[in-house]
């Protein structure tokens, strides 16, 4: 019986070696910035809220019309990659942006409840 637990102990300490070692082989250089991008996320909730229902109207137009984001960049008046950070849900826009947005597309984008 003790003869089991100690070989027990034996392997798991060299695979618990082991996988320290394969971790710190792939380890990222760069510091995890989780913390930081958390807090930002807490502090600016209120916009982002707004930002993500913008672009899930967007993405919801695009489907409806068979768009792609080069389509409604084109539609839009703006670049491609304009349109992206539109659809990440984290572009902090002015009204005059989002109504410039209504405007073109013929749609509204929220409703005041």
């Amino acid at each position: 019986m003790i003869k089991t637990v100690l070989l027990n102990l034996l392997m798991t300490n060299n695979m618990a070696g082991n996988a320290i070692k394969i971790l710190k082989a792939h380890q990222n250089e760069t510091p995890s910035r989780f913390v930081e991008e958390a807090t930002w996320r807490k502090e600016n909730a209120g916009w982002l809220r707004w930002s993500r229902q913008l672009a899930v109207t967007l993405i919801g137009y695009m489907q409806d019309n068979g768009l792609k984001r080069a389509d409604l960049a084109s539609r839009l008046g703006v670049s491609p990659q304009y349109v992206s950070k539109l659809l990440s849900g984290t572009e902090n826009l002015s009204f005059k942006s989002i109504a410039n947005i209504e405007e073109k597309l013929g749609i509204t984008c929220f409703s005041i409840a």
